[in-house]
């Protein structure tokens, strides 16, 4: 009998579970060569895909919330602008009069008395160097008024002289045109100037506001922090109190580093009027100086007032000296000396100083653009501050690194580095559990992958081995048959 060699599953020749696991593994694309480095196996990118999906559609329709309040609070503030901007403007006075009053506290004085008299003071002041460049500049205006006719003619006739030699009514053209021009944007001046003040009464109404609002945030803003904390509660009112501060330490900043440039135009500029010669010299100077804190527009109205006065009173030669003067320093100050020094004083990159600048005063004019700065600082100052208490909760800083400016901020930092153990405890129970989910996947795939290699077997390859088994009798060469066919012959010659 010849050995059978015919393959056939036994009992002992069916792939366990772990093998079919391997093979459909393998086949599906899922082989060791394709798990990641930690040796898992199975993983269902569409699983995985999904979870990402799940993550990126949850900070889409939280982002599109955020905007959405954002679209209605600046649609509020559009509505009630004529009173919202006093209220600015005082935080914005009151910010940097804080520290004197402050001080006057002290030492002693009331808090109403010490809020009058830093105000007053400041306003008078102001009043007081107005009064001081008042005659001089009305004196001097009387001058420029009456050489403006001449400076005119002048123009008029240089421009007829050669090398232009351009006729009396093209000369007109020009002038009416250019006349036309400075009206236009005189308007437009005027229009960004009083963006949600309509009229002179309605200025005089928003000044007198904001004296009002200002002595009282001076008079009762010692005591907003603890209304605010027995009104929030101990654990919000420590974090309110904190970013508040900050806030209010941004917002002085801004104004000093805005009066610093002020001072650095009106400086070098008033400096080139002397030695240009120019009449009015420091009243220019001074008007530089104010006209520094309305952005654009201020640097602008002051330039042309000292070309003016030059024009009119030394020549057109010097008057183009003087342009070239006051363009060099409002570049300087434009693109360097504001940037950095408000970039440093807020800690804003000087980049965002620049886009926050032409965005605000793009949307709503001067005071937009006079604005976007504080405001943009206010707002990344929280932003940093709720950054900063992440990291204490996630342990990446410690409560000792943290530079705060009250003692309910030391709270609140000590706090949130306590948390910090329950925090990872929660991250690494999250963990497991995803790990968990990922073997639960993963033993799944397996058992369905067994399931699918034994239906193959039993509908597919084990039929065919069975029809094998019941054709081996017919085809098989048996032995003895061969020798019976082998005796026939003889038996026949018999």
């Amino acid at each position: 009998m010849s050995e059978d060699t015919t393959p056939r599953l036994g009992a002992s020749d069916q792939p366990d579970a772990h093998d079919a696991d391997e093979r459909t593994d393998g086949q599906l694309g899922l082989g060791d060569h394709q798990h990641p480095a930690d040796g898992s196996h199975g993983v269902d990118r569409g699983r995985l895909i999904l979870d990402g999906l799940r993550g990126a559609a949850a900070w889409a329709w939280r982002f599109l919330l955020v905007m959405a309040a954002l679209y209605v609070l600046f649609y509020v503030v559009g509505k009630l602008w004529v009173g919202v901007l006093p209220v600015l403007l005082a935080l914005l006075v009151s910010s940097v009069l804080w520290p004197l009053v402050t001080w006057l506290r002290r030492h002693g004085w009331p808090s109403a008395l010490a809020a009058g008299v830093v105000l007053l003071v400041s306003v008078g002041a102001f009043v007081g160097v107005l009064a001081a460049i008042a005659p001089s500049m009305i004196e001097q205006g009387q001058i420029i008024v009456r050489q403006a006719g001449e400076g005119l003619q002048l123009l008029r006739d240089w421009l007829a002289a050669p090398p232009l030699n351009l006729q009396s009514d093209q000369v007109s053209a020009y002038v009416d045109q250019a006349q036309a021009w400075l009206q236009e944007q005189a308007s437009r001046i005027a229009q960004g100037v009083l963006s949600g003040v309509s009229t002179v009464g309605s200025v005089l109404v928003t000044f007198v506001m904001m004296l009002v609002m200002t002595f009282f945030i001076l008079k009762d803003g010692a005591g907003f922090a603890p209304l605010l904390r027995r009104f929030t509660g101990p654990t919000a009112g420590t974090h309110l109190t904190e970013a508040l501060a900050r806030v209010w330490r941004t917002l002085g900043g801004f104004i000093k580093a805005q009066a610093m440039v002020s001072f650095v135009d009106a400086v070098f500029i008033g400096i080139g009027l002397l030695l240009l010669g120019i009449p009015m010299a420091f009243a220019l100077a001074i008007i530089t100086f104010f006209a520094g804190f309305i952005p654009i527009v201020g640097a602008v109205a002051a330039g042309a007032l000292a070309v003016l006065v030059a024009l009119v009173s030394k020549g057109f030669v010097t008057a183009l000296w003087v342009l070239l003067i006051v363009l060099a320093v409002q570049q300087l100050e434009g693109n360097v000396l504001s940037p950095m020094l408000q970039s440093k004083a807020l800690d804003l990159h000087p980049a965002l100083v620049i886009i926050v600048v032409a965005a605000g005063g793009t949307r709503w004019g001067i005071v937009g653009a006079f604005l976007a700065v504080p405001i943009t600082a206010a707002v990344v100052t929280l932003i940093r501050y709720a950054s900063e208490h992440l990291d204490l909760r996630t342990g990446e800083i410690q409560a000792s690194q943290v530079h705060n400016l009250t003692p309910e901020g030391d709270l609140a930092a000590a706090r949130a580095e306590s948390e910090a153990p329950i925090f990872r405890l929660r991250a690494q129970q999250a963990f497991e559990q995803a790990e968990g989910e990922r073997g639960q996947a993963r033993q799944a795939l397996g058992s369905r992958t067994g399931e699918l290699a034994q239906t193959l077997r039993d509908r597919l390859l084990n039929p065919i081995l069975r029809r094998g088994d019941a054709a081996e009798p017919t085809d098989a060469a048996d032995p003895d048959a061969v020798a019976l066919d082998e005796d026939a012959p003889d038996e026949r010659s018999r």
